[in-house]
């Protein structure tokens, strides 16, 4: 008897955290394209985007051998400036979709590997780190590998 109210305990346990890492992921998922896929990407509410993003994030860059930041800040102005030369929606095939490949959680830290694509063709592998603080996850850091064209 004694094992068998073990096995359920562990089996609870178990059940439990699944549901909750499931609850994590999908947070993720949805901070993922809210704030950073239909924000930055497809000149979407940039409100979203700072909310997600942690205003310390850097965008590290992987060029001729040496590592240059771009803040968040920079790249919401960036994606600003573009919404005012062309404030119309993108077209259907201009979007930028998501795949997620996988989501790493441990504790309150965690790592998003996503395919971004345009027109059906993989344009970017990103690699996300976010922290989960008092009000939620924020992606705090990205690199990333540009797919060949």
């Amino acid at each position: 008897m004694k094992k068998i109210t073990l096995l359920l305990a562990a089996l609870s346990i178990c059940i439990f955290v699944t549901a909750q890492s499931a609850d994590e992921d999908d947070a993720i998922k949805k901070l993922i394209l809210t704030a950073y896929v239909d924000g930055l990407q497809n000149k979407g509410d940039l409100d979203q985007t700072r909310n997600g993003f942690y205003p310390g994030f850097d965008l590290l860059m992987f060029q001729r051998g040496m590592i240059n930041k771009f803040p968040i800040y920079n790249w919401i102005t960036y994606a600003e400036m573009e919404k005012q030369k062309d404030p119309s929606p993108l077209k259907e095939d201009e979007l930028t979709s998501c795949e997620f490949e996988f989501i790493d959680i441990t504790g309150n830290a965690a790592v998003a590997k996503i395919h971004l694509s345009k027109g059906g063709k993989k344009i970017f592998t990103d690699y996300l780190s976010l922290y989960e603080f008092e009000d939620g996850w924020k992606i705090v850091s990205k690199i990333y590998y540009k797919i060949p064209e």
